[in-house]
C-alpha cells in the first residue's frame, strides 16, 4: 500500500512512494511495522511479515508454509486438521494415533464423526444397531446376548420367554415348572392362589399346590397319627395294604419299637414286631 502519510510513525523515514502499514491510525514502515508487531510463527519461530499470510489457532500463529501435519508434513491450509497436546495433525494421522476403532468393523471412529459407546466400547453411529432388524439402536433401550446388541421387541420376538399363564414377555427372573417358564407372580397355587416362587410346593396332575393345600385336598393320612404324608424334601413314609405311615410313625402298636425295615406282623389294625405278635 503506498500512503498519504508522509513519514513511519517509528523511524519517522519518508514513506513517500513506499509500502507501508497502518495500527491504530498510525503508519509504519513495512521493517518497523514487522519488527514492532508481527506475529512470531510457531513452527520455524520466525516473525509473520505483514506481506505474508498469517494463519492463527488458539492464539498461536504460523507462516502459510510452515501450517503443517507434525507428522506426515502436509499442509493444513483449508483442510480438517486435530490438535494433541498442542500438536497439529491432520486427521488421518491423528485418526492412527489416538481415534477409537468401532467394536463393530473395526475401523477408525473419524475425528467429527458421532461415535456411540456402551460397556466400554465405541462404535459408528452407522454400526451401533439392532442386529435383527439392523435399525438405529442411538440411545434407545437395547439387551446384549452373546456379545450382539438388540433393540427389545427384536429381542423379545427373538428370545424371551412367555409365561405359561399370562403368555406375556418374562424380562427377568422366572421360574422353569414342567419346562415351562413363568413369571414369579403367576407362579401360584391352583387352589388358595397364594406365589410359590418362593416356597416349597408339590406337584399333581401338572398343576403347582401349596403344600397346606395339597395335604387338605389330597395327601394321604397317616394310619398312626391321621396327619398328612406330603412326602417333600427327605421324607418318607411306608405303604401297606392301602395304608401309608409317616416313617417315624411306623412303630408296634405294643412296644412302640420302630417297624421300619424290620419283619412285622398285623393284627386286625395295628401292626406289631415280631416279638410282640408271637407272644
Amino acid at each position: 500500500m503506498t500512503s498519504s502519510h508522509t513519514d513511519c510513525h517509528f523511524c519517522l523515514q519518508s514513506l513517500r512512494g513506499r509500502k507501508y502499514a497502518l495500527r491504530e491510525e498510525y503508519a509504519y514502515c513495512v521493517p518497523c511495522y514487522d519488527s514492532l508487531y508481527a506475529n512470531h510463527c510457531e513452527e520455524c519461530k520466525q516473525p509473520i511479515e505483514c506481506n505474508s499470510k498469517d494463519l492463527a489457532y488458539k492464539g498461536r500463529h504460523w507462516h502459510e508454509g510452515c501450517f503443517r501435519c507434525a507428522k506426515c508434513s502436509r499442509s493444513l491450509v483449508e483442510k480438517p486438521f486435530a490438535a494433541k497436546d498442542e500438536v497439529l495433525l491432520c486427521t488421518e494421522c491423528y485418526s492412527d494415533e489416538y481415534s477409537s476403532k468401532c467394536f463393530h468393523c473395526q475401523k477408525t471412529i473419524m475425528p467429527g464423526s458421532r461415535k456411540m459407546e456402551f460397556k466400554g466400547s465405541s462404535w459408528h453411529e452407522s454400526c451401533f444397531v439392532c442386529q435383527y432388524c439392523r435399525q438405529p439402536l442411538g440411545t434407545k433401550p437395547l439387551i446384549t446376548k452373546d456379545n450382539q446388541n438388540y433393540c427389545v421387541p427384536c429381542f423379545e420376538k427373538q428370545f424371551a420367554h412367555h409365561c405359561y399363564a399370562c403368555k406375556k414377555v418374562i424380562t427377568s427372573g422366572g421360574v422353569t415348572y414342567h419346562e415351562q417358564p413363568w413369571h414369579n407372580e403367576c407362579f401360584v397355587c391352583a387352589v388358595c392362589k397364594i406365589q410359590l416362587s418362593r416356597q416349597r410346593f408339590i406337584s399333581k396332575d401338572e398343576y403347582p399346590y401349596c403344600v397346606d393345600c395339597f395335604s387338605k385336598f389330597y395327601a394321604k393320612k397317616c394310619a398312626a397319627c391321621k396327619k398328612p404324608i406330603t412326602a417333600l424334601g427327605e421324607a418318607k413314609y411306608i405303604s401297606f395294604e392301602e395304608r401309608q405311615w409317616h416313617g417315624e410313625c411306623f412303630n408296634c402298636a405294643k412296644c412302640s419299637v420302630s417297624l421300619v425295615g424290620q419283619e412285622f406282623l398285623t393284627r386286625q389294625d395295628d401292626i406289631l414286631c415280631h416279638k410282640c405278635g408271637s407272644a
